[in-house]
């Protein structure tokens, strides 16, 4: 066992544990037992403390190998394995001061064991003052968010893209299949099945674009302006450097903020983020409940398209097959959409010069981000690819309505044409009407 010191006492440590003090006074306090910090996020803060170890051996801070132990423990920790050692709550007070205590202590001892030395002996290579030189967690963590949510908007840009194409084949592929159009879940005009997946891949479309186009509101960090983005403890030179570190890292076109301060206090960009994937959420849920509705029966509801049998869908009625898939991509778009408000809500408490409750607008981020990815993909693959048109049902329902009635309006007039379907059966009142059409002309 090895005993680590604070401000406020003493913990015992065992000799292997790579985190320290600081991480296990946040374990304890925090100890919601929810879920950690989003792996991801974990990740870009490491990248941000390798660009930062790898400006200070340019400019020969400390004496040769102390930071290429640092950088060697930076990319032991990114090729993964090391997951178990950040164990900090996803949600814990201190704007993110304890993800950021857990990332330098473990980076630190992993760098102490390339030198041979033991966990714990923080004179050769200490937590703070050497892998933390020069920062704050008040500009690591925010940075390190924008890191981690353009990594996941291009995921998902991709996704939405994959996603578009099927849309857009199915367009193609049911071209020719006449079907009825509903306006408030009531029988409208003809449309065809391809127009209403044309519709569809449209709004997706403008999700893919903007998703694409935000990426450019996270690009400006605000690295290098330490606790309020006054640089207070950060050199010129390690502020100059560490960002040009940063981009050949993440191979991303960051930028430091020309106001460095508006970014360590302000967080209405991840709420513009938030309300974009929002968006995405809605037109998904709409397209899931339209899937859901047009899948209806097989004999008792529209049954207009068959989506494929993913499972067994009843513990007690054979046979019975449900739409799992929407039913997943609607749920998914409900919790994006919470997340938004918590977004929204969090964001707007972030008092004076920082925001306390930046590791709940992270989660809830990274969160929407992954969920909407994943949910996306499984989409096009499981759903829509995969859905098939049962035309017969599509004329029938068309056949049996009286959607053909607003295309004898312009000449018959409202009235008329109201009356001969009121009166009428649909079969019988298009005869009558087109009788009518060919007297008028």
């Amino acid at each position: 066992m090895r005993i680590e010191k604070d401000l406020l006492g003493e913990i015992e440590l065992p000799d292997n544990t790579l985190y320290g003090i600081n991480t296990a006074r946040a374990e304890e306090n925090f100890a919601l037992e929810n879920k950690k910090v989003n792996i991801h996020l974990i990740y870009a803060i490491v990248k941000v403390k390798k660009a930062a170890a790898v400006t200070y051996k340019k400019l020969g801070i400390r004496e040769d190998g102390i930071y290429d132990a640092v950088i060697s423990a930076c990319d032991k920790i990114l090729g993964g394995g090391y997951e178990d050692s950040f164990i900090t709550e996803a949600l814990q007070g201190g704007a993110g001061t304890s993800a950021n205590m857990n990332a330098n202590e473990v980076i630190a001892n992993l760098a102490l064991y390339e030198l041979s030395k033991k966990h714990g002996e923080y004179d050769d290579i200490h937590p703070l003052d050497d892998v933390n030189r020069g920062q704050s967690t008040n500009d690591v963590y925010p940075t390190a968010l924008r890191i981690a949510a353009i990594e996941q908007l291009r995921l998902l840009s991709d996704e939405c893209a994959a996603l578009q194409q099927s849309l857009q084949n199915k367009e193609n592929e049911f071209k020719d299949i006449r079907k009825l159009g509903r306006t408030e879940l009531m029988d409208a005009v003809p449309i065809t099945l391809g127009e209403e997946f044309g519709a569809y891949a449209q709004c997706i479309a403008r999700d893919r674009w903007r998703i694409y186009k935000v990426e450019e509101r996270l690009r400006q960090v605000n690295i290098g302006g330490t606790a309020v983005g006054l640089s207070g403890n950060a050199s010129k030179k390690y502020r100059f450097g560490v960002i040009e570190e940063l981009r050949k890292i993440t191979g991303m076109g960051l930028a430091v903020s020309e106001y460095p301060m508006d970014i360590t206090q302000n967080n209405d960009v991840f709420v513009e983020v938030s309300g974009l994937l929002k968006a995405l959420a809605v037109n998904l849920m709409k397209i899931s409940g339209d899937l859901r509705l047009m899948n209806s029966g097989p004999y008792g509801g529209f049954g207009e398209i068959k989506l494929a049998a993913m499972q067994q869908g009843s513990s007690i009625m054979p046979g019975k097959v449900n739409p799992v898939i929407p039913e997943m991509v609607m749920q998914c778009s409900i919790r994006v959409i919470a997340n938004d408000t918590a977004i929204t809500l969090a964001a707007g408490h972030g008092e004076f010069e920082l925001n306390a409750f930046l590791p709940l607008i992270a989660d809830c981020l990274l969160e929407s981000l992954q969920i909407l990815k994943k949910a996306v993909f499984l989409f096009h693959t499981k759903c829509i690819e995969t859905l098939k048109a049962n035309h017969e049902k599509c004329l029938s329902n068309l056949d049996e309505s009286f959607a053909f009635a607003a295309s004898y309006v312009p000449e018959l007039g409202y009235d008329v044409v109201r009356r001969v379907v009121k009166e009428n059966p649909p079969k019988t009142a298009k005869k009558i009407l087109d009788e009518m059409k060919e007297k008028n002309s």
